[in-house]
Protein backbone atom coordinates (compact mmCIF):
# COMPACT_ATOMS: atom_id res chain seq x y z
CA UNK A 1 0.00 0.00 0.00
CA UNK A 2 2.57 2.46 1.12
CA UNK A 3 6.16 2.94 -1.26
CA UNK A 4 7.82 4.68 1.56
CA UNK A 5 7.88 8.39 2.60
CA UNK A 6 10.31 10.19 1.11
CA UNK A 7 11.43 14.17 1.43
CA UNK A 8 10.70 15.90 -1.10
CA UNK A 9 13.43 17.86 -3.30
CA UNK A 10 13.15 21.40 -2.60
CA UNK A 11 15.22 24.00 -4.67
CA UNK A 12 18.58 25.23 -2.64
CA UNK A 13 17.22 22.94 0.45
CA UNK A 14 18.34 19.49 1.74
CA UNK A 15 17.03 17.01 4.08
CA UNK A 16 19.06 16.54 6.69
CA UNK A 17 17.23 14.85 9.46
CA UNK A 18 14.30 12.23 9.35
CA UNK A 19 12.15 11.46 12.45
CA UNK A 20 8.91 10.24 13.10
CA UNK A 21 8.06 12.84 15.65
CA UNK A 22 7.62 16.55 15.54
CA UNK A 23 8.84 17.10 19.10
CA UNK A 24 12.53 15.23 17.63
CA UNK A 25 12.95 17.71 14.88
CA UNK A 26 11.78 20.69 16.92
CA UNK A 27 14.88 19.59 19.28
CA UNK A 28 17.23 19.45 15.97
CA UNK A 29 16.07 22.55 14.90
CA UNK A 30 15.97 24.53 17.94
CA UNK A 31 19.56 23.24 18.37
CA UNK A 32 21.12 23.59 14.36
CA UNK A 33 19.32 27.85 15.16
CA UNK A 34 21.85 28.02 18.85
CA UNK A 35 24.39 27.48 16.25
CA UNK A 36 23.10 30.28 13.29
CA UNK A 37 21.98 27.64 10.85
CA UNK A 38 18.71 28.58 9.41
CA UNK A 39 16.82 25.14 8.79
CA UNK A 40 13.03 24.68 8.19
CA UNK A 41 10.55 21.86 8.80
CA UNK A 42 8.58 20.08 6.66
CA UNK A 43 5.67 17.77 8.13
CA UNK A 44 3.79 14.90 6.71
CA UNK A 45 1.86 14.01 9.79
CA UNK A 46 -1.56 13.10 8.81
CA UNK A 47 -3.51 15.53 11.53
CA UNK A 48 -6.61 14.15 10.44
CA UNK A 49 -6.26 10.83 12.06
CA UNK A 50 -3.25 11.91 14.38
CA UNK A 51 -0.95 9.44 13.74
CA UNK A 52 1.84 9.74 14.78
CA UNK A 53 4.60 6.70 13.97
CA UNK A 54 5.28 5.11 10.62
CA UNK A 55 5.25 6.40 7.34
CA UNK A 56 1.59 8.40 7.43
CA UNK A 57 3.74 10.80 10.24
CA UNK A 58 7.18 11.51 8.95
CA UNK A 59 9.00 14.92 9.31
CA UNK A 60 12.00 16.44 7.88
CA UNK A 61 14.07 19.06 8.81
CA UNK A 62 15.84 21.66 5.88
CA UNK A 63 18.72 23.39 5.73
CA UNK A 64 19.78 25.32 3.27
CA UNK A 65 22.20 23.41 0.59
CA UNK A 66 25.24 26.16 1.78
CA UNK A 67 24.64 24.84 5.17
CA UNK A 68 24.38 20.90 4.78
CA UNK A 69 27.56 20.05 5.56
CA UNK A 70 28.00 21.89 9.13
CA UNK A 71 24.26 20.75 10.07
CA UNK A 72 24.96 17.67 9.41
CA UNK A 73 28.22 17.60 11.43
CA UNK A 74 26.09 19.17 14.19
CA UNK A 75 23.61 16.76 14.27
CA UNK A 76 26.07 13.62 14.55
CA UNK A 77 27.67 15.57 17.27
CA UNK A 78 24.67 16.21 19.32
CA UNK A 79 23.52 12.54 18.18
CA UNK A 80 27.15 10.91 19.53
CA UNK A 81 26.68 13.41 22.80
CA UNK A 82 23.41 11.72 23.34
CA UNK A 83 24.44 8.31 23.30
CA UNK A 84 26.66 8.77 25.51
CA UNK A 85 25.77 7.55 29.10
CA UNK A 86 26.43 9.07 32.11
CA UNK A 87 29.04 8.04 34.45
CA UNK A 88 28.66 7.55 38.51
CA UNK A 89 29.90 11.32 38.52
CA UNK A 90 27.09 12.36 36.76
CA UNK A 91 24.36 10.29 38.48
CA UNK A 92 26.03 11.80 41.68
CA UNK A 93 26.80 15.43 41.79
CA UNK A 94 27.80 14.97 45.44
CA UNK A 95 30.87 13.22 44.42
Amino acid sequence: MFRGSKPNEINNWVCVLEKGTEYEVELAKSYLASLKIPSNILSKRDSSYSLNIGEMSMVYLYVPADFEKKARKALQALNEQEDIEPTDDDKNPDN
